[in-house]
């Protein structure tokens, strides 16, 4: 008979959760924070550079411990300015960085609020059509169904295969 060893899962195997966010253990730590949303990969390299933390390190082999320390710093980053995704709050007028769901969240309400106040942005939101300047000559046509040819299933040919 042969002897079941139990396995451990290695660090490549481990999946670790970082802001409610999935990251597979085997890859490195700086592309694997840009899977979070609202962390760039400019981002990124700052939380390494800032904490001290070797970006080609696989993100299994990080302990409990560091991946609350990267938690805590997203949160509330000291980084520069330019770097926040927040600049100036609407709200609040302070230099925020939002993550995750927040993110999400805030980009919806800001959104609503363009509408309600129907600015161009907003209206243009609310139609589908892009709002930033882009031309809509040949793009963005994904609601004019109505255009192009009518297809008769039903009807044969006479005299066709």
């Amino acid at each position: 008979m042969v002897e079941q060893i139990p396995k451990t899962k290695s660090e490549s195997e481990r999946i670790v959760r970082i802001l409610a966010k999935d990251i597979e253990g085997g890859t490195k730590i700086y592309p694997g924070l840009t899977q979070i949303k609202g962390i760039s990969w400019t981002m990124s390299n700052a939380i390494c550079k800032k904490m001290n933390i070797d970006k080609n390190r696989k993100i299994g082999s990080l302990k409990e411990d560091e991946v609350k320390k990267i938690e805590t710093f997203v949160k509330n980053p000291n980084l520069p300015k330019f770097l926040m995704n927040r600049s100036s709050d609407f709200e609040t007028g302070k230099e925020r960085h939002l993550v995750g769901s927040d993110l999400e969240l805030v980009k919806e309400f800001d959104i609503k609020r363009l509408k309600k106040i129907r600015t161009y942005r907003g209206l243009r939101h609310s139609v589908g059509l892009p709002s930033r300047g882009q031309r809509t000559k040949s793009h963005f046509r994904r609601n004019r169904k109505k255009a192009g040819g009518i297809k008769n299933k039903g009807i044969k040919k006479e005299g066709g295969k």
